[in-house]
């Protein structure tokens, strides 16, 4: 299979070090890629994530037979809807499926509709109405800008002065640009965290093994999410 591979962080990196290993790749290429890719898969870093008609056409051009998409912005964008018309095949969801992670606001809709278990939550697109809602509930609290932020758009506040301080950050400096047009209040939640991943066709699914994310900056679960 010729395989590319969108995306330039340590994430795409070991996707494409994992499809190195594969008896049954013939080509791999990466965009846009970076140096440790560069020793594993042809670079291209001419071209965009989100160009979606450049790589149609490079795709075309080197006969892909697959893309596998890193960063999460290119799906929400409608990177698999764009290429399907081409007649490319794309891992990953649709735009309206990739919504689920591209809006907190969306994704606690539809967890809250199937009656999946979640923390309590409230949604403000006004900032003053969200800090209202802080001074009510206290701390600890959990303030999360709506949209994609680069995994940076999470604060886990343990005092009530933090929340407020999100929210300024988030909605009225705009730190994360449109995506801080709304925001997800949470109670917050204490335990174990664990991931547990499902890929699924709509029809049939395959679970991957449980794993951990260890997002704070420093020891002991301190300091902000990177």
């Amino acid at each position: 299979m010729k395989i590319l591979v969108l995306g330039g962080g340590g994430r795409e990196h070991t996707i494409c070090y994992v499809l190195s290993k594969s008896v049954k790749l013939e080509k791999l290429f990466c965009i846009p890629g970076n140096g440790g890719i560069s020793e594993i898969a042809d670079i291209v870093d001419s071209i965009s994530p989100t160009d979606f008609k450049s790589i149609a056409r490079f795709c075309k051009e080197n006969q892909i037979d697959l893309v596998i998409p890193g960063p999460e912005e290119p799906l929400v964008k409608g990177l698999r809807d764009s290429l399907e018309k081409e007649g490319i095949k794309v891992f990953g969801p649709d735009k309206i499926g990739a919504l689920i992670e591209g809006s907190k606001s969306f994704a606690k809709e539809i967890i809250s509709k199937a009656g999946v278990p979640t923390a309590k939550f409230e949604v403000f697109d006004d900032p003053s109405k969200a800090k209202a809602y802080i001074e009510k509930k206290g701390a600890p609290i959990v303030v999360k800008a709506d949209g994609l932020c680069a995994g940076k758009g999470v604060f886990v506040c343990e005092k009530k002065e933090d929340a407020i301080n999100a929210i300024e950050k988030i909605m009225e400096e705009k730190i994360f640009g449109e995506s801080g047009n709304k925001v997800v209040i949470e109670e917050k939640l204490v335990g174990e965290e664990a991931s547990y991943i499902v890929i699924t066709d709509g029809y049939s699914f395959k679970a991957l093994p449980t794993s951990q994310d260890h997002k704070r900056l420093l020891d002991n679960d301190e300091g902000p999410n990177t």
